[in-house]
């Protein structure tokens, strides 16, 4: 017989994550209760996952579990939040046992690893839809925002840009079959990103902006621009590509850095700091065992200029990826 709703959640959903003492009441009521510190802020970040639009309908529920928290806890980092609780909507063409507990297992162990406990959600039929919602804290006046870069601060990037792309590529080809080291990690970074936590909490004091890189690196940095009315200056030759992205690469050089720059799902963060901060900002990268590298400088000139090699300006089309851009 098929779980009812409210055996299924009871069964996988219930106990997931930590047990936080700050959680009065959790999943099973109609509302969560729980306890925000004095001097503490809360930052709320949600994402939908669906079916055919942001994953392939046969990727792994594991997987899928890891994904649908990890990209809403790369939005906290982004802000330099601690992560507390999570809260998830669940739509399912069908009640699939086998499913729900790769689900749950994905999700657990990655809430397990960053402090974080489910405390509540819904779950109805319908085409595969997955919603997380994240609350994180942080010390009032401490959130890292993108309005806040200056002309002469140094911009930077963590890990490595355009894998997530080119897995997606692999993954829509005969290749997903491989057994190859590097087409596995490349699958890795698009299946089970890893959220920048520790690096983002170590930047509450170093930062000048910060934006998690979910739709390309050019899209993302234009909305630090905008909303610091700057712009940049990047040299897109220091732009860090995997030695996986390069094997599994077809194309140029130049091709793989525009791949790095308009490829969407790496879910690494893009910062600015003032120059003066750059070897703190270093020594911060190591301590949190993120690589970091910088890409460019913040300019007084509106817009975003990308220099090649030689020095010319590149022109960039299709920056990164909109839900509602004209097909």
């Amino acid at each position: 017989m098929s779980l009812s709703e409210f055996q299924l959640i009871e069964r996988y959903f219930s106990a997931c994550g930590v047990g936080r003492p700050d959680v009065i009441v959790g999943v099973g009521d109609d509302a969560a209760l729980v306890t925000v510190a004095p001097g503490q802020q809360l930052a709320l970040a949600i994402d939908t996952l669906v079916a055919g639009v942001h994953f392939p309908p046969d990727v792994a529920p594991a997987d899928l579990g890891h994904k649908a928290l990890a990209v809403n806890l790369s939005d906290l980092a982004a802000m330099g939040a601690e992560p507390a609780w999570a809260t998830l909507a669940l739509t399912l063409p069908e009640v699939d046992e086998s499913w729900l507990a790769g689900f749950a297992t994905g999700f657990a162990a990655l809430a397990v690893q960053h402090g974080v406990q489910l405390i509540g959600g819904d779950t109805t039929r319908g085409p595969l839809t997955i919603t997380v919602q994240v609350h994180g804290l942080l010390a009032a006046g401490k959130a890292l925002r993108r309005n806040g870069a200056g002309v002469g601060d140094e911009v930077y990037v963590t890990g490595t840009l355009g894998d997530a792309a080119v897995a997606l590529r692999l993954w829509q080809s005969e290749a997903r079959r491989s057994s190859d080291p590097d087409a596995i990690s490349l699958y890795a970074r698009l299946h089970r990103p890893t959220p920048r936590m520790a690096m983002g909490l170590a930047l509450r004091d170093l930062a000048s902006a910060a934006v998690d890189v979910s739709d390309g690196l050019a899209a993302d940095l234009a909305h630090v621009l905008d909303a610091s009315g700057v712009g940049a200056t990047l040299d897109v030759t220091r732009l860090p590509l995997s030695t996986a992205l390069r094997s599994h690469w077809g194309g140029s050089e130049s091709e793989a850095r525009r791949l790095a720059l308009s490829g969407g799902d790496d879910y690494e963060l893009c910062f600015t700091a003032p120059a003066a901060r750059r070897a703190a900002v270093m020594a911060a990268a190591t301590h949190a065992d993120c690589a970091v590298t910088t890409i460019g400088s913040i300019d007084a000139a509106p817009g975003l200029r990308l220099l090649d090699a030689g020095g010319a300006e590149m022109v960039l089309s299709g920056a990164g990826y909109d839900h509602f851009a004209a097909s």
